[in-house]
């Protein structure tokens, strides 16, 4: 069973705005499009949608670097999302009304992105810049990836662990 790393809206997002500009390090870059060629990272097309709400250069890279196979549907994990929506819900000691709504609008990746983890988590890691909080405004993925056993790392974990540098 070959692992793979399910990158999150951030993943893109920092490293183009703080931390790997495509101008000055395009290193990076290039091993992202290995990664992705050689199907190591996906990502779902929620996180798509995100990324090509913004006319910026990231999005211009993505569109020409990244094959439509690297974006997964997530109409595929319904039953998943279902749970997660369920577990939400009950949440309501923990996180506030607004937190779980934003959680489940249907434009937010974040559940659609651990619904589609979830749907295969022995094989599926999500990679995120997010870390858990003790904040009840927003749920967090690792919070959630905590309570149903799916695997998260950040970026550079991820990295490591593919035993890759650039």
């Amino acid at each position: 069973m070959k692992k793979v790393f399910l990158v999150d809206t951030n993943f893109f997002i920092q490293a183009h705005r703080v931390t790997y500009p495509l101008d000055v390090v395009p290193s990076f870059w290039n091993k992202v499009k290995q990664l992705a060629d050689s199907d190591r990272i996906i990502s779902i097309d929620k996180v798509k949608n995100e990324i090509y709400g913004n006319e910026d250069e990231l999005k211009e890279w993505c569109q020409m670097h990244l094959k439509e196979e690297f974006w997964h549907e997530t109409s595929s994990a319904m039953e998943e999302y279902s749970t997660l929506a369920n577990w939400s819900v009950n949440q309501k000691n923990r996180y506030t009304q607004n937190a779980i709504y934003e959680f489940l609008d249907s434009e937010n990746a974040d559940a659609f992105l651990l619904a589609y983890a979830l749907a295969d988590k022995e094989t599926r890691t999500i990679v995120t810049y997010e870390k858990a909080d003790k904040k009840k405004s927003i749920i967090k993925i690792p919070e959630v990836c905590s309570a149903f056993n799916i695997s998260y790392v950040d970026p550079i974990t991820m990295f490591r662990e593919l035993n890759e540098t650039f």
